[in-house]
């Protein structure tokens, strides 16, 4: 009774919301290049002639880069197992929708999820009718359950993971959320300390695999590789310069690691999360007295022992780590939830981040206690640790070597989850 209270107040307030934060959407996606990508599709408005879909497919919905990421490694195993499978990836941003058509994989449609109203859902699955719904990572929304619980379509979430500032929200709100999640078909969680947490939530026992973590699966994952051009880039900063990488930052971390990193003789490169935030890192860090150089308007720096590197692009994150001597987590300083480690662990490059790495627990915790990587608290810290790593080949190889032991819990996740997936 509860449930079809809230779900009716939900399709009531929904459009509202939606008309309210449209200009703002328009505006985020207009910086990230979503114009001219297909963004009708997110209210299930569709050019392509209808007998040119491919119906019957799988279909990955994927948010952000991460996730779509993510829902290529699991496309290319899955083929690897089945060529003749047909693949959807349906993106929630156009970041995420701009690497789904880079990867340029042979017949898989790209296209954006429908927003969560009950007309878009229903013209999107009639148009795909696909063959099942593969979640990455979330988001469970009540009207595609709903519609596909209907129709008898599978919804599966895989490489499930609770942060616990979302575990603790929602379980304030179980008798709300527990008939959505109850909805899913299957769930392919990381750790067997999660299958208490989405009982909890309202998945049954029996629906729920424990297979580890495909992105932090080492076996499947695409290695970071060095590039020439890359190479050559960071040669105008200096020959065999060192470089310390800040990974994913958020908000006004990049000035606080230019600051914290200032009388360093490493090269800092840092990668925004979001590159459309270019104008106002340069701006931070050129007030943090610098001379920035921004990877989309390259060109040698004046003063290289002043400069740093803003690269400003998406979906290079992956081959810039391999290119790194230290790599710093971003969105672990000054904001909440940290970022994912996988790539330098792969890399083979000492991990430091900050304080706040909830969304990767316990992993973070299992790397620091195994001496796979380094937490700091302050400036100060980070700045004396930098400088004894780049001063201490030796350390940096027992960090890697620890790291990648710590990692190793999760080989085969991709195989496992699509074990889960074909069943």
């Amino acid at each position: 009774m509860l449930f079809r209270l809230v779900l009716g107040l939900y399709r009531l307030l929904l459009p509202v919301f939606l008309l309210t934060a449209l200009p703002g959407w328009l505006a985020r996606m207009g910086r990230r290049g979503g114009f001219g990508s297909g963004l009708r599709e997110r209210f299930s408005i569709y050019t392509p002639p209808l007998d040119h879909e491919p119906c019957g497919a799988v279909h990955l919905h994927s948010i952000s880069v991460g996730e779509t990421l993510l829902a290529l490694k699991l496309i290319r195993a899955w083929r690897d197992r089945d060529p003749a499978q047909r693949f959807v990836i349906a993106t929630g941003t156009a970041t995420g929708h701009a690497v789904a058509v880079e990867a340029d994989l042979d017949d898989v449609r790209v296209t954006y999820s429908p927003v969560d109203l009950r007309i878009c859902v229903a013209r999107y699955l009639n148009r795909f009718e696909p063959a099942q719904i593969v979640l990455v990572e979330g988001e469970a929304w009540p009207h595609l359950l709903l519609a596909c619980r209907k129709r008898g379509i599978p919804v599966r979430l895989v490489n499930a993971r609770l942060s616990p500032r979302s575990e603790k929200r929602y379980r304030k709100l179980a008798p709300i959320v527990q008939p959505i999640f109850a909805m899913l078909d299957k769930v392919a969680a990381q750790e067997e300390a999660d299958i208490a947490r989405w009982e909890a939530l309202g998945v049954a026992r029996d629906k729920i695999t424990v297979t580890g973590s495909s992105k932090f699966d080492p076996g499947a994952a695409v290695m970071p590789a060095l590039r020439p051009e890359f190479t050559d880039m960071l040669a105008a900063f200096g020959p065999h310069r060192p470089v310390i990488l800040a990974a994913s930052t958020h908000g006004d971390e990049e000035a606080w690691l230019a600051a914290a990193l200032h009388d360093s003789a490493a090269l800092y490169a840092v990668v925004p999360r979001h590159a459309e935030r270019r104008a106002e890192v340069k701006a931070a860090l050129e007030a943090e007295d610098r001379e920035v150089i921004l990877r989309s308007a390259f060109h040698p720096p004046a003063d290289p022992a002043r400069a740093c590197f803003v690269i400003d692009s998406t979906g290079e994150l992956r081959d810039w780590t391999a290119h790194a001597t230290l790599v710093v987590i971003g969105k672990s300083i000054l904001g909440t939830g940290g970022q994912s480690p996988a790539e330098a662990i792969l890399a083979r490059k000492p991990l430091l981040f900050g304080p706040h790495m909830e969304n990767f627990e316990p992993l973070a915790s299992s790397l620091v206690a195994a001496g796979g990587a380094i937490r700091f608290t302050d400036a100060a810290q980070l700045a004396t640790t930098a400088n004894d790593l780049l001063a201490d080949p030796a350390r940096c190889s027992r960090m890697c070597d620890a790291a990648a032991r710590v990692l190793a819990i999760h080989t085969g996740a991709t195989g496992r989850m699509l074990d889960m997936l074909a069943s």
